[in-house]
């Protein structure tokens, strides 16, 4: 079943693809049937700079456990940083 469910944010950081580093501006996040990933269903996840072409994009398709344990990762790892740091 597809479930459609879709979030895309605006972004700021950097990714790496085939060829090297590029600037990050948009994140698209939904869970639905993977491409490679060998499970049914997965949260995956589109890392991209539409403006410089479809060679621009990092893509991750997790398991939903392994999903909600980089939550968790990125969460704590966040809260743990000097404020001043993550403002």
């Amino acid at each position: 079943m597809c479930t459609y469910i879709t979030e895309t944010i605006g972004i700021a950081g950097s990714g790496k693809g085939a060829d090297g580093w590029f600037r990050l501006t948009d994140a698209t996040v939904y869970f639905d049937h993977p491409v490679h990933a060998m499970a049914d269903h997965t949260l995956n996840i589109n890392f991209a700079n539409p403006a410089k072409g479809a060679g621009s994009r990092v893509a991750v398709e997790l398991t939903a456990e392994s999903a909600r344990a980089l939550v968790a990762a990125i969460q704590s790892t966040l809260d743990a940083a000097p404020a001043d740091l993550t403002t």
